[in-house]
């Protein structure tokens, strides 16, 4: 049975539910609601919980789950072939779901019927030469133990599937039944569901804490087992990047430094851009635009912060590149190459102006009405007031605005992919290619990729790095804030 059809049925029961444990709650009171220890509607929430929270929750676990038990009970198959045929396992099993998903499709699609399928399942070799077919039109000369292992994924699939779907209805009808005899005049309704509402609120925030964790703990082990191939100091403190796939790390130089330099360059000129204009917009938003000027001026400042990346890409590479190019890099004779750190600064600037402006201008207006008041009766005008009052007072806010901002920056890639380049190294001039750590962990795990090579691991030491040192700013943000803000009566 298709998800989407499991997940509607299992809520029509709940609905169901509620329906029925509102009238059977109203009926055991004889109609008269006042004897009710909670009001009718607790009593059908009571139902519709019980009903679909377990199944759901079931069925959620069974998906993750699935997978993992489906691909150990093929795991023999996939070894076999990966030392056949000097692949990693993990391509092999690529090939594995690949294949299957396309012998799927192909009976959806009625390519294959349900009689070809089941001599499939058989084994029969005259249905071998069809599956070669198969496997060229999925765009790959399949072998025959990928043939088989994805017979077997298939069937597993398709049998854990209906088992899943008996398992998950069985729960929600056990639920429904039981919420539906627990419902009668004395049923402490509101109390029950009140505690798992509160319970599922408790788990949403420990998913939230267990998914960074998961995120910390998948890239420490990757990185642990990068680590253990290629020296940690020539990670750290090599100065050329130059990564070769053709010898187990042996030929690989994994230097960050030039990544780091491109990275912190690329940052701090778009952090040259965004915080004057973003700081000085807010300040005229805040302390000079009239009311009508910011109702519409504010909310189309904030129209930047919802243009996706690649259209801020497309626009460095078609605009902005040749434009620097043409006007400043070759009649100064620094460059004749359109993507250069200053074309994707001025851009990754542009595209951080909201977020300096919009969370400044919430800064600068929570300084309290008084303090400008009192500044302005000893004579002060209303630009020192700004300069030597308001300013000081949110200085803090914008620190940490700014800070926040430049994680953004750091994190960036679009941008930097088509606006900069994809050259690694380290120089001072701002209309060379340069790139960025997060530009070089896309293409490190693009394509076919063997995690069993450094070239492929560094990508994970690549973000480790990344996220400490974005991590490092926002405590820095928090930091800052916490210790120098200013509260007001």
């Amino acid at each position: 049975m298709p998800i989407l059809w499991l997940l509607l049925i299992v809520l029509a029961l709940g609905a169901i539910g509620y329906l029925l444990g509102v009238r059977r709650a109203v009926a055991s009171a004889g109609g008269d609601t006042r004897k009710l220890h909670s009001l009718p509607s607790y009593y059908g929430s009571n139902v519709f919980l019980a009903t679909v929270i377990p199944a759901l929750m079931l069925m959620a676990a069974w998906l993750l789950l699935q997978p993992v038990v489906i691909e150990a009970q093929i795991s023999p198959l996939i070894t076999a072939e990966a030392e056949a045929s000097e692949r990693a396992p993990d391509l092999v099993l690529a090939d594995v779901r690949r294949l299957a998903d396309g012998l799927n499709d192909l009976h959806e699609q009625n390519v294959l019927d349900d009689a070809e399928i089941a001599r499939l399942n058989a084994g029969r070799d005259d249905v071998r030469g069809m599956l070669g077919q198969v496997g060229i039109a999925l765009g790959a000369d399949v072998a025959q133990p990928v043939l088989d292992g994805a017979r077997d994924y298939r069937n597993l699939w398709a049998r854990y599937s209906l088992a899943m779907s008996i398992v998950v209805l069985g729960a929600a009808a056990l639920g429904f039944i039981a919420a539906i005899r627990n419902t009668h005049v004395d049923f402490r309704a509101r109390n029950v569901v009140e505690r798992a509402i509160k319970a599922l609120l408790i788990l949403a925030s420990t998913i939230a804490i267990l998914t960074t964790v998961g995120i910390v703990m998948s890239m420490l082990l990757e990185t642990r087992n990068f680590f253990g191939q290629y020296n940690w100091t020539d990670f750290f403190f090599g100065t050329t990047w130059a990564p070769s796939f053709s010898g187990r790390g042996g030929a690989s130089e994994l230097g960050i430094l030039p990544l780091l330099w491109g990275t912190l360059y690329i940052s701090f000129i778009a952090l040259i851009v965004a915080v004057p204009i973003g700081l000085f917009a807010a300040i005229y938003l805040s302390e000079y635009a009239g009311p009508k000027m910011r109702a519409w001026a504010k909310p189309a400042i904030e129209v930047l912060a919802g243009i996706p990346t690649i259209v801020y890409g497309l626009f460095a590479l078609i605009t902005v590149g040749p434009m620097l190019r043409d006007y400043f890099a070759q009649p100064l004779g620094l460059g004749d190459s359109s993507a250069s750190v200053m074309t994707a600064g001025l851009v990754m600037g542009i595209m951080l102006i909201p977020f300096v402006s919009s969370l400044s201008d919430d800064i600068i207006n929570a300084v309290p009405q008084s303090m400008r008041d009192g500044s302005l009766g000893l004579g002060a005008t209303k630009s020192e007031t700004i300069k030597q009052v308001v300013v000081p007072a949110a200085l803090p806010g914008i620190v940490g605005a700014v800070l926040l901002a430049a994680s953004r920056a750091i994190g960036e890639t679009m941008i930097v992919v088509l606006g900069a380049g994809a050259a690694a190294k380290i120089s001072g001039n701002p209309f060379e290619a340069m790139t960025t750590v997060t530009v070089k962990i896309v293409s490190q795990l693009t394509g076919d990729t063997d995690f069993a090579s450094p070239e492929t691991l560094v990508a994970f030491a690549l973000g480790l790095t990344l996220f400490v040192l974005t991590l490092g700013l926002n405590i820095l943000a928090l930091y800052v804030v916490r210790k120098y803000r200013e509260q007001y009566e």
